[in-house]
């Protein structure tokens, strides 16, 4: 897991880097227009989905490793990703990038505490020696808000050329997100298949009932297709690069890090089955 220990933090702060630069302070007050909105999305994917996965990991007999792997994963924000499928479907995307850009923010705080959380209540004592809830809000901060910040300022500075080239920056922060998991399939080819088998069920489970819960509960707050697209897709679409640098500084065992590899690859495949159901039922 040399490989991937020493990838994933370089390229979280490079794909935080691009999120920054696809961001204004609008981004950011947007949501006083909307607050409503607003508050199901972030209440959805910062609460609701790692209630939804611990329930789903105390129905379903995995590996405690593959259990804690789905908290991680559903514990992670929404990524990049999520803005690009968004602008695919029709949806909201002013919506996204707003929903993204402040659980990102929050992430280095709710992250730490959901897993930690889950690790007690799991009864997973193993975490890495002199890692505590503050040193990996730390890490985070580091490697996810100072990116993004970063990335904002640079953006007020060049705004017309990062606006001319935006297409591109999405593009790279889609490499970068591919790099990762491909290093973690290339260093863990010969266990794949196994950790796949193990951990695919459950994460298929998740990523499909959370998308169609948060539809639902949307549908009650909002007559607004677009944004229930929106905050289905925020909820379905997460950062697993996030979720890659959170396990590997927690642990060196890969099937803590397979079930954020599970989902990466399963959200592209359901995120495109639920934009072809929508698009034609309405």
């Amino acid at each position: 897991m040399e490989i991937v220990t020493k990838i994933a933090p370089i390229a979280l702060a490079l794909i935080m880097l691009g999120l920054g630069l696809g961001l204004t302070f609008s981004d950011f007050t947007r949501i006083l227009k909307d607050p409503k909105v607003f508050f199901v999305g972030i209440v959805s994917q910062i609460l609701l989905l790692p209630v939804v996965a611990y329930t789903l990991i105390t129905l379903i007999n995995v590996p405690i490793e593959i259990a804690l792997g789905v908290m991680i994963i559903a514990s992670a924000p929404g990524g990049v990703t999520s803005n690009v499928m968004t602008k695919f479907a029709n949806g909201d995307v002013a919506l996204s990038i707003s929903l993204t850009a402040i659980c990102s923010l929050i992430s280095i705080i709710s992250v730490p505490i959901i897993i930690f959380n889950s690790a007690l209540y799991l009864g997973i004592s193993n975490l890495t020696e002199n890692i505590t809830v503050t040193s990996i809000a730390i890490k985070m901060a580091i490697i996810v808000t100072i990116p993004v910040l970063i990335g904002m300022v640079i953006r007020n500075f060049a705004e017309n050329f990062i606006f001319k080239n935006l297409k591109l920056i999405e593009k790279l922060t889609g490499i970068l997100f591919l790099i990762v998991f491909t290093a973690i399939w290339i260093e863990e080819r010969g266990n794949i298949a196994n950790y796949i088998k193990q951990a695919g069920t459950i994460v298929i489970l998740l990523n499909v009932s959370m998308m169609f819960i948060a539809y639902i509960i949307a549908k009650f707050f909002t007559s607004n297709i677009q944004q229930r697209k929106t905050i289905a897709l925020e909820c379905g679409l997460q950062n697993g690069t996030l979720a890659v640098f959170v396990a590997t500084q927690l642990f060196s065992d890969i099937s803590y890090i397979v079930p954020t590899a599970a989902y990466a690859l399963i959200m592209y495949i359901t995120a495109f089955i639920f934009i072809f159901i929508v698009r034609k039922f309405n």
